[in-house]
């Protein structure tokens, strides 16, 4: 238990210090934001700091701090570690870095910045690679409520007819402006997502539960290795590529770069937070990481967060396990749709203010995620997590590749760079290994993703150098 409450003193410090590093090396500035210059009361609305850190957290959150961490911690304690760590070092660094990079840029997405800084072959293939996760994301954030729903509701509202009211509302959510939806509902959600959180600490803490303290032995079940599982397995509790796609929403909707660091890295330590309690939920309810491993294969996630949910807060816990887990997933997965439409909107040039523009892209999104929804929920998990992690490596490189350009001083870009080269090595080595990739052994995978990651690194330094030699 002292593990999880340093973890949480951890969290708190690092954004007090960590952050002001981070921001510090970007150098927010007075200059007019897109919110401001770019109104047009769709996607481009302002908000209060308040507001959009709470509408940002939904975005990123969903049930992704949930499901990711209980995968994690599978893994055991050693989870507690990446998920304090990788959200400090990487995630948050990663959200505020691409939330403020694409305010510079007018709102654009990842996709258009990968371009700008990494060259046209990137950018076409970040606009592939974006839309397929986005796609990927909102499928992923329909089937979980669904199932729980239709485990709570009449017979004759099955799967299939929970999957469709989703999908309907996910329309709405896609097409109105941001702010008649989103930007009133989503501040509300968050706050009930954080009261989830908040309830389950309380129920590990008065309900005599023993939490492990942290160790970096792996206790998977399975005997999956650390390296590089539980770092694409945990995604959003510490780093998340999604992130990167959702960053530009709220970059349109900021009123001051100086409210960046409170929307962008204060969100991403939330939802670490969040992941905390949860990873820590799930052994100390199951008492041991096969208890939960057995778990997640027999109940499935949605079903897992409500056994814990309900027995650790009776009635009340079994209502606030059906709001998050039906909410968290839908408010991510609406913004993904959101996403998507923003960045076909940017490769077809179609202008988003009138609504035909805006049917013309969100319908056909929506009737590939329907065909989506009919795969394993686990394979498609599987999916998402390798290429979120990867669209997070890129995420960091285009940060890096931003600083190298645009600051006075070029070393502070590796603030970026290291995460950059430790997430390299965890996406090559894992598609490598993976079932879903191209398995083979661990004698090959490990030293190839190192040499990919050396290769990565060596060509930033290049660069590097190069910029700080036309400085002097």
């Amino acid at each position: 238990m002292v593990s999880l409450f340093l973890s949480f003193a951890i969290l708190i410090a690092a954004y007090l210090i960590f952050a002001k590093i981070t921001e510090s090396a970007f150098g927010p500035d007075d200059r007019k934001t897109p919110a401001t210059r770019l109104a047009d009361g769709v996607d481009y609305v302002s908000m209060k700091p308040s507001r959009a850190t709470l509408v940002e957290l939904l975005n990123i959150a969903g049930t992704g701090p949930i499901f990711g961490a209980l995968m994690g911690a599978c893994f055991g304690p050693v989870v507690f570690i990446w998920i304090v760590l990788g959200a400090i070092l990487a995630g948050g660094v990663h959200d505020y870095m691409v939330g403020m990079i694409s305010e510079r840029h007018d709102g654009k997405s990842i996709a258009e910045l990968s371009g700008i800084y990494l060259g046209s072959a990137v950018k076409w293939i970040m606009r592939i690679f974006s839309v397929v996760l986005l796609l990927l994301t909102g499928t992923v954030f329909v089937n979980s409520p669904a199932t729980l729903l239709a485990r709570i509701t009449p017979s004759w509202m099955n799967e299939t007819f929970w999957i469709v009211v989703i999908l309907i509302y996910y329309v709405l959510a896609t097409l109105l402006p941001i702010d008649k939806v989103i930007g009133k509902m989503y501040p509300v959600f968050g706050v009930v997502l954080i009261a989830m959180a908040v309830g389950i600490l309380g129920g590990i803490v008065f309900g005599g539960y023993s939490v492990p303290e942290v160790s970096f032995a792996n206790l998977h079940p399975e005997e999956l290795p650390v390296w590089p599982f539980m770092f694409v397995t945990v995604a959003c509790g510490a780093i998340s590529g999604f992130h990167a796609t959702q960053a530009p929403m709220m970059a349109k909707c900021i009123t001051s770069e100086k409210y960046g660091k409170r929307v962008f890295y204060g969100a991403m330590l939330m939802e670490s937070a969040i992941a905390l309690v949860w990873a820590a939920a799930g052994v100390a309810f199951y008492g041991t990481t096969g208890g939960l491993n057995q778990a997640l294969s027999e109940l499935g996630q949605s079903g897992t967060v409500y056994d814990i949910s309900t027995h650790m807060l009776s009635t009340v816990g079994g209502i606030l396990a059906v709001v998050g887990v039906v909410i968290c997933p839908i408010t991510s997965g609406d913004t993904a749709f959101r996403s998507a439409r923003l960045i076909l909107a940017e490769i077809t040039g179609l202008k988003q203010k009138e609504i035909r523009n805006r049917l013309i892209l969100t319908i056909p999104l929506l009737g590939i995620s329907a065909i989506l929804t009919q795969l394993n929920f686990n394979v498609l998990w599987r999916y998402f997590s390798w290429s979120n992690q990867t669209l997070a490596m890129i995420s960091l490189w285009v940060a890096s590749a931003y600083m190298l350009k645009k600051n006075a001083k070029a070393r502070t870009s590796l603030i970026t760079a290291i995460p950059a080269t430790f997430m390299s090595a965890v996406t090559m080595t894992y598609i490598l290994l993976a079932d879903e990739g191209f398995r083979l052994s661990r004698s090959i995978a490990y030293p190839i993703g190192i040499v990919f990651a050396a290769l990565c690194l060596s060509a930033y330094l290049w660069v590097l150098h190069k910029a700080e030699r036309a400085r002097l």
